[in-house]
């Protein structure tokens, strides 16, 4: 039986950005290998993948990978997903089977061939598929990749800032739709699920030729509000309840978001306080966020409003990060996030969030997750707020 083949199964679909586009990244790339003498690039990371070829795989268990040259780049692909990855792929598209181990390195064999300089993502290339890459490739020397194009990543074209956008706005639905579905003792998931398929839709709505996939909510109540990532379940909101907002739209890979918190009915005294301290930290790092500022200067500078109320030891993460191809489960653009260690400097046409973070456990007065969260677009002169949603207790206690 075959190691490889080519399956034609359709037409190339519209692709996500402008051919102009795809040029625009490959040659990134190709002026980087260049520079760095490389000969052939494997990338085998989703968000790699997807910004060089617009192809987003599901590994289920499966290796993927993109090679690159100075004169081709091919996708390769599992067999069990057909014709679906060349018709998604920009360049080439090359099938690995199933019929013998490791055929997917008998792939990358059949495009590299006998190039020796080899750029790979050390971030993501794990130990035993190193040494299989090695025994592919024998006399290969391996050059790291991951970091270098992260930066390429970092610095959105305006094509990128425009899917952005549309990303942004329709958070803002889910939104709305969210708040649209509180009501006591109606559980977290259905509050979660009405946000998700207003999201679907408007994405369906907007990007006709696009995949549908990924786009999710997290909606947590009460307890659950104390992590950023915690799933929904089946908890029944009830008056009083602090609870969390968390809508993000997936368009074509690029990732979004809306996070907000919220009460049901009424907040203490105490959890206003905090809501209020926590949206003075926002709104005053959204006012930060400009061209020329380092990420470190930005979070020490609201670590000082923390410190003056005591709360900067409940603070659970950085203050913000980038936006691109990225998701919950693969990529990160790790040196473009608001931290105390990060000392990049924002220029025009980074994406960037601000959002601000504070968690007091349930033992003491006020208890809960509080998040607010906004994306900006630097420009030249400033940086613009896309996501239109309000937040603050003037503006978020859901009535019941």
């Amino acid at each position: 039986m075959e190691q490889f083949l080519k399956i034609r199964n359709g037409a190339k679909v519209t692709p996500t950005f402008s051919a102009s586009e795809s040029e625009r990244r490959l040659k990134m790339l190709r002026d980087h290998m260049a520079s760095e003498d490389l000969e052939a690039v494997l990338f085998t990371s989703i968000h790699n993948i997807n910004y060089f070829s617009d192809f987003l795989y599901c590994a289920f268990g499966r290796t993927y990978g993109l090679v690159v040259t100075q004169d081709k780049a091919i996708t390769l692909s599992a067999n069990i997903d057909g014709g679906q990855p060349h018709r998604r792929s920009v360049g080439d598209n090359l099938v690995y089977t199933d019929w013998q181990k490791d055929n997917y390195f008998r792939a990358v064999q059949n495009e590299i061939g006998g190039r020796k300089r080899i750029g790979v993502e050390f971030d993501h290339l794990n130990l035993q598929n190193h040494a299989k890459l090695g025994d592919a490739l024998p006399g290969a020397t391996f050059s790291d990749v991951g970091a270098p194009t992260m930066r390429m990543r970092m610095i959105k074209s305006d094509e990128e800032i425009e899917l952005i956008k549309h990303g942004a706005q329709v958070g803002d639905i889910g939104g709305a739709h969210c708040v649209e579905a509180i009501a006591e003792n109606v559980p977290e998931y259905e509050v979660a699920l009405h946000s998700t398929r207003a999201m679907v839709r408007e994405i369906a709505k907007r990007f006709p030729h696009g995949e549908l996939m990924d786009t999710w909510t997290w909606f947590q109540s009460g307890l659950n509000t104390d992590g950023a990532h915690n799933p929904v379940t089946s908890r029944k909101v009830q008056k009083g309840d602090i609870l969390s907002l968390n809508c993000f739209p997936m368009i074509a890979g690029y990732y979004t978001a809306l996070e907000r918190t919220l009460f049901l009915d009424h907040a203490s005294d105490r959890h206003l306080e905090l809501w209020e301290v926590n949206c003075r930290v926002h709104r005053r790092g959204l006012e930060l966020i400009k061209p020329g500022a380092r990420c470190c200067d930005i979070a020490l500078e609201l670590n000082e409003i923390y410190k003056e109320h005591d709360l900067l030891q409940h603070r659970t993460f950085g203050y913000g990060h980038s936006f691109g191809t990225l998701s919950h489960y693969y990529g990160r653009e790790a040196g473009l996030e608001l931290r105390e260690d990060i000392e990049t400097v924002l220029e025009p046409n980074m994406v960037v969030s601000m959002e601000p973070m504070i968690m007091l456990p349930e033992s003491m007065e006020g208890a809960g997750g509080y998040r607010e969260h906004d994306i900006l677009v630097i420009q030249e002169d400033g940086a613009e707020n896309i996501t239109k949603f309000p937040f603050g207790p003037e503006h978020n206690i859901v009535p019941a």
